[in-house]
């Protein structure tokens, strides 16, 4: 395996950010090689130190989103720890925020207040509705969001209700966009010496985040729940085998020949009513019917061993713990543990140079590197 290469090494981030899409956005960018300070209120810190499940030394969620990052408790209403806040960020590249539209602005932490005394700063903002518009101010949290944006009406099956997606994906994927908004801004800075205030609305990228949904919508549709098939594509869904179900995706005509065959069916490839995708799709049941009189008499392992070979994509339905700890991500290194707690996170999924990027640093007690706000390590480099 080569070595980790830390693509931002040497960039310096002030993070303001609680709970959950801010420090997940700073958690990606520290396993970049950024040096990631936590900004916490005294005494108590971020409120997801505070938030299960918990072992003998912490909270197992706050370690997965804040290993690798350092702690500074600031009083953000005291005139001399924001003096000396402010000195801090003078030396930082990058500011993230998560506060309700305005209040950074109350706390002399607005953008246009760093820029003051940092111009090239990069700002993000991360919030449910943005920064400007009538529902700006408006508290939201991940399922606000997901009912808002249409899908949770989406999700689920078609006799049942709107069912939440089973993660908080929309603080996760505004998370994700916001580390990538950083990352394009330090990119721009690099050419141009400019900073930017790239502004992460949860809303939006919960919109962004649904393609198909915006093709059903563009053909004159509304999209609604069709449980666990794909909604244009068939077959394309979980099936009924002797023990449980078992997935099968295919997508195109060639494929489907394939799974006929495998099915001992060789004749629905020529089926009228299933020669196209979208066919398939309009006759979804009678497809249904045809596949599991075959799969309901074979055990989801014979059935994933006998598609494995065909080349047909096919899963069993794993649970979590399978997944991390089963033989699916043999060899992929991906779990890691902290030296502090003990707790098991996952690492960065992206490699570079074939290397998963990770950091050394445990996850910070409260205050920890208090001593760091009005005496800076030296900057790692000089390259941003």
């Amino acid at each position: 395996m080569n070595a980790t290469k830390q693509l931002l090494s040497g960039v310096r981030v002030a993070d303001f950010s609680r709970v959950l899409a801010g420090p997940y956005a700073t958690a990606m960018l520290a396993d970049q090689g950024a040096e990631v300070f936590k900004i916490e209120m005294p005494r108590h810190g971020d409120d997801s130190r505070h938030l299960g499940p918990f072992t003998e030394t912490g909270s197992a969620y706050f370690t997965s989103l804040n290993r690798g990052k350092r702690s500074i408790e600031v009083d953000l209403k005291d005139p001399e720890q924001r003096a000396h806040l402010l000195a801090f960020i003078r030396t930082c590249d990058v500011v993230v925020e998560n506060f309700r539209p305005g209040v950074a602005a109350k706390l002399g932490l607005s953008f246009e207040d760093i820029k003051a005394v940092k111009p090239d700063i990069v700002y993000a903002s991360i919030s449910g509705f943005g920064q400007t518009g009538a529902q700006a101010k408006r508290p939201a949290y991940d399922t606000v969001i997901q009912a808002l944006s249409g899908l949770m009406s989406a999700t689920g099956f078609p006799d049942g209700s709107p069912t939440r997606v089973g993660e908080s994906i929309a603080d996760v994927s505004a998370g994700v966009f916001a580390a990538f908004g950083v990352s394009s801004a330090l990119f721009h800075r690099q050419i141009t010496d400019e900073g930017a205030h790239i502004d992460i609305p949860m809303l939006d990228v919960m919109l962004a985040m649904q393609p198909t949904n915006t093709a059903i919508h563009a053909a004159g549709s509304a999209p609604d729940r069709v449980g666990n098939r794909h909604p244009i594509s068939a077959p394309f869904d979980t099936y009924q085998a002797a023990d449980g179900l078992v997935v099968i995706a295919v997508a195109n005509d060639k494929l489907f020949a394939v799974l006929a065959q495998t099915l001992n069916k060789p004749g629905l490839a020529t089926d009228e009513r299933f020669a196209t995708d979208g066919l398939r799709s309009d006759n979804d049941e009678a497809l249904r019917s045809e596949i599991e009189e075959f799969t309901s008499t074979h055990t989801v392992v014979e059935l994933c061993q006998l598609f494995d070979i065909a080349g047909v994509p096919n899963s069993p339905v794993l649970n979590f713990t399978e997944a991390v700890e089963g033989p699916i991500t043999d060899g992929r290194n991906l779990s890691d543990t902290d030296e502090r707690t003990g707790h098991s996170y996952l690492r960065h999924p992206l490699l570079v140079d074939g290397a998963r990027p990770t950091t050394t640093l445990p996850v910070p007690h409260l205050g920890e590197h208090n001593d760091e706000l009005r005496a800076p390590r030296p900057r790692t480099t000089t390259n941003w």
